[in-house]
């Protein structure tokens, strides 16, 4: 019995993919540092994915991990890899090369791939998976690391939202409480969807792959109940009341 503590779940993560060109790597440092700088809640604690698929292969990678290792940032592996020397050197330095066949959407934070399968539904302290109805109405707190994801239709959280958590759904969210956390709209890519929020205080807010971090949102905005939509792939909040 001692083999039933011990199981195996299909499970979905939001990740950062960076697409990096043939520059040079003082340049590379700047830029990320400089982004860092700019929105460090967005940075704080997100798993990174590096594609070098348009690098040139005449690049110190070690110099490269090391760097953005060093800036705090959870490098968890490597995609886009296609000369089999530099793959072996990557994998030789600890981190996995992920195949471009498997897909990984990404556009600097729309960088899900879910799985809609009902048999693979699963609801603990930490995620919330819910598949398949019109709208989803959750009533408790979402507490730091607290993950919900609602396809194909919308979410409404009826309670507070701590900073450090998430809030996913391919329709539009409603918060009728306090905002601190992260919340994407129109997940899917449709950028018909909106959020509204009555006490916005979210670090990030997205809709279709369009974000803004806390440090982005106009500070008339923070604490009052807004209407967050997508407009010319610009998101526009304005005043409910």
């Amino acid at each position: 019995m001692e083999h039933q503590l011990i199981t195996f779940e299909k499970k979905n993560f939001t990740i950062l993919v960076i697409y990096v060109k043939n520059i040079k790597f003082s340049y590379f440092k700047d830029f990320l540092i400089e982004k860092i700088q700019e929105s460090p809640s967005f940075f704080k604690n997100i798993p990174i994915m590096l594609n070098i698929e348009k690098l040139s292969y005449k690049f110190d990678w070690i110099n490269i991990k090391n760097f953005i290792l060093s800036i705090g940032l959870f490098l968890i592996g490597i995609t886009g890899c296609k000369n089999k020397n530099i793959e072996k050197i990557i994998s030789k330095s600890g981190l996995p090369v992920f195949s471009l066949h498997k897909k990984i959407k990404s556009k600097i934070y729309k960088n899900k791939n879910y799985n809609n399968n009902n048999q693979n539904k699963h609801i603990n302290s930490s995620y919330y998976d819910i598949n398949n109805q019109k709208n989803y109405v959750f009533n408790k707190l979402v507490r730091s690391g607290q993950r919900i994801y609602l396809p194909n239709t919308d979410l409404i959280i009826t309670n507070n939202v701590s900073s450090g958590a998430e809030l996913i759904s391919d329709g539009h969210v409603h918060i009728y409480g306090v905002m601190r956390g992260r919340v994407l709209a129109g997940a899917n890519g449709d950028i018909t969807r909106k959020i509204f929020c009555t006490h916005l205080f979210a670090e990030l807010i997205s809709i279709a792959g369009e974000y803004l971090t806390i440090e982005q949102i106009p500070l008339k905005f923070l604490g009052k109940s807004v209407e967050i939509s997508l407009i010319n792939h610009i998101l526009c909040i304005k005043n409910l009341i």
